[in-house]
């Protein structure tokens, strides 16, 4: 009897040292995961864009912030090895003067890059934002990613030359681009004095020329970040903003896109568009009121202060990323620009652009953003980053008819604070017309873009009636001038604004 029982006692022990090697194995197993985390390779174009569509799918937004230390990294490797880094306290987004612990944040991080990624100061380009707490690093190395992402006084890491979400030409797109003139339909504009100006339907649906006889922008300087305005067309430039009932204004123009495949160049593009986009919002804000049977702008004797910060209105390459970023801040620092118009944008919040965002909006500017036009990029989304900021204004298009309904390309959403008409209703083929890319042209635009510009406009009519105002007191007087206050629409915000109201 005995050895049965010692043969049941043999078999109980090589079971529990079979399954203690067993759970050897599988703790071996699990460490040789975590261990290869470290080994695995990046990942490619397609499985970074799969991440980023499911949760643009399931939560509406992305945020670089929710995806593994893995993922992150390889984005920046897939994105030329560029990683944007946000430093400083928690909200300290900004700051004119550094302090001495910003500046030993700052000096800490170079350093903890630097040695991580083997390369001496000096090797390797740092590029440090004036105003805004940013640098931009050159990073390979997982390891780099993992220590910085536990380091104090990192507010974010962004892979920000990642340009590869579903976008042709190597990351570059052409969207919103356009320098063909139109054949206007003359129902689609009024003349009025001084001979044969024109004035776009639109405008009367807003009660736009009947307010100018209250207030034309005098006095009021805009900011306008786009993709600059066309060398070409002389009425958007000084030898033309002041003509017929346009004086006594400027025209001022600046370039902070830069074109280079090398990240860290200063290879500045200019100042002059080479889309259209940055021309026709121009046009729509700011055109003279002559007798050159051309498109007048809302706002036709305000000031106008053009930014070449983009190639095109999507904001998925670096140095546009930053030439916004610049543009921003730069204009933060100008006392005399009241209002910021921006008609670009993008899925997703951009760390640098949302740090110039709140420094700009810390100089009480009132900035206007759009609210997202849907191209074969963005169709199908909400309402697109920086007009989802509570620091912006968001504006969309709707249509002419008897019910709100959203313009064919245009975004709506709980972010939208005002509405303009932009085409006709059932989706018919009226748009604005604003001033060509070329002298003597014309064209159609419409979409939350010009939506944008014209609310702009707007606001720059009710400054200018109340210069002594400020920015709160201006957007409470568009709120108060807009079809559906005291309340807002889940998708249209306060609505359709009547200029007239606002500047009486």
């Amino acid at each position: 009897m005995k050895r049965p029982l010692l043969k049941l006692s043999m078999l109980l022990v090589a079971f529990t040292i079979f399954n203690a090697c067993q759970k050897d194995e599988v703790l071996e197993m699990q460490e040789e995961s975590v261990i290869n985390d470290d080994q695995k390779p990046a990942l490619t174009i397609p499985e970074i864009n799969a991440i980023i569509n499911q949760s643009l799918t399931e939560t509406g937004t992305f945020d670089w912030k929710d995806v593994t230390p893995h993922t992150l990294w390889s984005a920046v490797i897939r994105g030329n090895n560029i990683l944007t880094i946000g430093y400083g306290a928690e909200g300290e987004s900004f700051a004119e003067v550094k302090t001495e612990s910003l500046k030993a944040t700052l000096s800490n991080l170079i350093q903890l890059v630097e040695d991580s990624e083997d390369y001496k100061k000096g090797d390797k380009p740092v590029v440090e934002h004036d105003i805004i707490n940013v640098i931009d690093m050159e990073v390979a190395n997982f390891s780099t990613i993992k220590q910085l992402l536990q380091s104090d006084g990192v507010r974010y890491l962004e892979p920000n030359g990642y340009n590869q979400y579903e976008t042709v030409n190597n990351g570059r797109s052409s969207s919103g681009c356009d320098k063909d003139s139109n054949t206007i339909n003359s129902a689609h504009y009024t003349t009025i004095a001084p001979n044969n100006a024109q004035v776009s339907w639109h405008f009367y649906k807003h009660n736009i020329p009947q307010a100018w006889s209250q207030s034309t922008g005098a006095g009021v300087t805009i900011g306008l970040i786009d993709t600059g305005v066309s060398a070409s067309q002389t009425l958007l430039n000084s030898s033309g903003i002041n003509d017929g009932y346009s004086t006594g204004r400027f025209v001022q123009k600046y370039g902070t896109f830069i074109d280079s495949s090398w990240w860290w160049s200063d290879n500045y593009d200019g100042i002059h568009d080479k889309c259209g986009h940055g021309t026709a919002m121009a046009s729509t804000i700011a055109a003279p009121r002559n007798d050159n049977g051309m498109p007048v702008g809302v706002a036709y004797n305000a000031n106008l202060v053009a930014y070449r910060a983009t190639e095109d209105v999507l904001l998925n390459d670096y140095h546009e990323r930053k030439g916004v970023s610049d543009a921003l801040t730069q204009l933060g620092n100008r006392s005399d620009v009241k209002i910021i118009s921006m008609s670009i944008g993008y899925l997703w919040s951009i760390g640098n652009i949302k740090d110039a965002v709140e420094y700009a909006y810390s100089k009480q500017k009132l900035i206007f953003a759009a609210g997202g036009t849907s191209t074969s990029f963005t169709n199908g989304y909400g309402v697109i980053f920086p007009a989802t900021m509570s620091e912006t204004v968001a504006v969309t298009g709707v249509d002419d008819g008897s019910n709100y309904d959203r313009c064919e390309v245009c975004h709506t959403g709980d972010k939208i604070d005002f509405t303009i008409i932009m085409e006709g209703d059932n989706n018919t083929s009226k748009a604005p017309p604003v001033l060509g890319f070329y002298d003597g042209d014309r064209r159609y635009t419409g979409g939350s873009s010009v939506a944008t510009a014209t609310t702009a406009g707007i606001a720059a009519l009710v400054w200018s009636k109340y210069p002594t105002w400020s920015r709160a007191q201006v957007l409470t007087k568009l709120k108060q001038s807009s079809e559906f206050y005291p309340n807002k629409n889940s998708s249209f915000g306060y609505g359709n604004i009547d200029a007239l109201q606002a500047v009486q």
